[in-house]
């Protein structure tokens, strides 16, 4: 395989006129894309692909969010193009405004494996290459991004050599920008890190509280246990602001506290049996409405014939019964 980035990329001197914006939701996507395939695959360098979603007007592009794509059973190199149709569509009916722009990559430099799959059908005039480097050394003087995040944006464009056209990529510079739902949701997941959510730390530092606090139960119930025993001289002051501890405590088992407990639990028990009686007053809606469509007819309909005849049956005698059967 050709590894020559010079033969798929033209040089930096050749510079693209795009103008092109990259959001932090498919950093994070395709960050977290390489890392669960490392994972599963358990390679190093394992084959990530997926579509990049956005918004483009004339040369401004703005890449907003990514989906991951599947390939041919038993090629890397073709991408299954009914999937990509399918995930495509789904995401436009979430995201209307958005629409596909591209793909994304992880190598160390676009080879001529990139411009096979570049060449398929993309769905789109001008696909982009977003490409994650995670062995760049970013503080090289010579990325022309700037950036301090492993990834380089690739242009397509055509190269006359020696008579005869090829595909190659042009490096496009870009700047992250965010929005303010972005920046929230990116604080968010910074302040949770360390491989751990907001959750656990709050549950963490809730679980360390519960156990001091039993551990310092466990000293008191000591020292009574020592001072009833007569191992430690008796503190009248430190008995009494045990008494009043313990006096401040809710008497759990108060009759007016049983009786307010029990009062609440039924309550609930009864939201809980109000809500079950409801879905099941809902299926058998449902159930009613679909044996009318089986057999004909309307439930006003219905209900009225059957009123009728009722009221018909309450006003006869028993012989007229015999009659109008």
């Amino acid at each position: 395989m050709d590894t020559d980035e010079q033969s798929v990329v033209l040089p930096s001197s050749t510079t693209s006129g795009l103008s092109l914006s990259l959001h932090p939701l498919p950093i994070l996507n395709i960050s977290e894309h390489l890392t669960r395939l490392k994972l599963q695959t358990r390679s190093n360098s394992p084959f990530v692909l997926g579509a990049l979603l956005g918004t483009q007007n004339g040369r401004e592009v703005d890449i907003v969010n990514t989906f991951e794509l599947a390939t041919e059973d038993g090629s890397d190199d073709l991408v299954d193009h009914d999937f990509l149709i399918s995930r495509r569509d789904q995401y436009k009916q979430v995201f209307p405004s958005l629409e596909f722009i591209g793909w994304y990559t992880v190598s160390p430099v676009p080879t001529s494996r990139h411009i096979v799959l570049h060449e398929q059908a993309w769905y789109c005039s001008t696909p982009l290459l977003l490409v994650l480097q995670p062995s760049t050394i970013t503080t090289s003087s010579s990325d022309i991004t700037g950036q301090t995040l492993p990834f380089k944006a690739y242009e397509p464009t055509i190269e006359i050599r020696d008579k005869k056209t090829r595909s190659v990529f042009i490096e496009a510079p870009y700047k992250v920008e965010t929005g303010e739902a972005e920046r929230i949701a990116v604080d968010w997941t910074a302040k949770g890190g360390g491989g751990s959510t907001s959750l656990e730390s709050h549950l963490q530092a809730q679980r360390a509280a519960v156990k001091m606090l039993h551990e310092r139960i466990l000293v008191l119930v000591q020292y009574v246990t020592n001072v009833i025993a007569g191992q430690v001289p008796t503190d009248h002051t430190t008995l009494r602001s045990l008494s009043a501890l313990i006096a401040s405590l809710p008497a759990s088992e108060n009759k007016g506290f049983r009786d307010e407990f029990n009062t609440e639990y039924e309550d609930v028990q009864l939201t809980a049996f109000l809500s079950s009686l409801t879905k099941s007053t809902n299926v058998l809606n449902d159930l009613v409405d679909k044996h009318i469509v089986l057999t004909g007819g309307s439930r006003d309909d219905r209900a009225i014939n059957v009123r009728r005849r009722g009221m018909g049956r309450q006003g006869m005698m028993p012989g007229d019964w015999a009659m109008h059967s």
